[in-house]
């Protein structure tokens, strides 16, 4: 993109911002491969190294030797390890701080968006957080970080301490529902706002990818911030086909200005 395009779509969108009450951002991937943590599904990503197949709820429920794997690839693989809030995180977090924020709803399940300040009460995780454990039989959560200490001493299938349950990190395995509370509170959201930014998704995985749709079927404009195209571009009022964190960084920056 020509750097005057690129300079009259990031004025447009702090535009929009300026004058907007109630935003909703929504994240993918591309947010958090940007803090180096590997994507999932694209070409040389997670799942061409290892069989999704693998990784079902269904086998974690019923098979101990499926259970043992998922722990030591969720939790020995170090992912999230070093990861830190980038400059996409930190401008959806100063946008809260301006009161211009009315929620994240994301697809990530790295913590990142709470790390860079957004309120937790504010942030809906679609697929989970990666933090935390959760018992399948009495719902109790555990952070991983203690989880984690257990398997490093010897343990290789943690049960729950309160009532000896089967754990499993909180995050959406496959075939696995995504959670419905969650679910009903970023759609509500989603419908009540008046700006919808897309940043780092390329809208392939539903239901998650319906939440453009519902915020402009309700009025919402909508901005979708991304490396490549998406199915809903041309419902948007405005795409940029470039990485999530320079562009933020420039849109909070103009949008600062303009309020000043």
């Amino acid at each position: 993109m020509k750097d005057i395009e690129l300079e009259f779509k990031i004025s447009n969108v702090a535009d929009l911002i300026v004058t907007s009450h109630k935003i909703v951002v929504f994240t993918g991937a591309g947010v958090s491969t940007e803090s180096g943590i590997p994507d999932f599904r694209s070409p040389g990503g997670i799942w061409t190294k290892f069989d999704p197949e693998d990784f079902t709820i269904q086998k974690f429920i019923s098979d101990p030797e499926s259970r043992r794997k998922q722990w030591k690839f969720l939790v020995d693989g170090g992912f999230f390890a070093d990861a830190e809030p980038n400059q996409a995180h930190l401008a959806v977090a100063e946008l809260e701080k301006l009161g211009k924020l009315d929620g994240v709803i994301t697809q990530n399940i790295d913590n990142l968006h709470q790390v860079a300040g957004n309120s937790p009460e504010k942030v809906f995780e679609l697929h989970g957080n990666m933090n935390w454990v959760r018992c399948l039989n009495c719902n109790e959560r555990y952070p991983m970080k203690h989880i984690k200490e257990r398997l490093q001493k010897g343990e290789e299938i943690p049960e729950c301490e309160n009532c000896n349950g089967m754990l499993k990190p909180d995050v959406v395995l496959f075939g696995e529902a995504l959670p419905q509370d969650v679910m009903s509170d970023a759609t509500d959201h989603a419908r009540d706002c008046d700006l919808f930014i897309v940043i780092g998704s390329s809208l392939v995985v539903y239901p998650a990818a319906y939440m453009p749709v519902y915020a402009t079927e309700a009025g919402a404009k909508l901005i979708i911030i991304n490396m490549t195209a998406t199915t809903y571009d041309y419902i948007a009022t405005e795409v940029i086909y470039e990485k999530a964190g320079g562009v933020m960084q420039k849109i909070l920056d103009n949008v600062k200005m303009k309020i000043q």
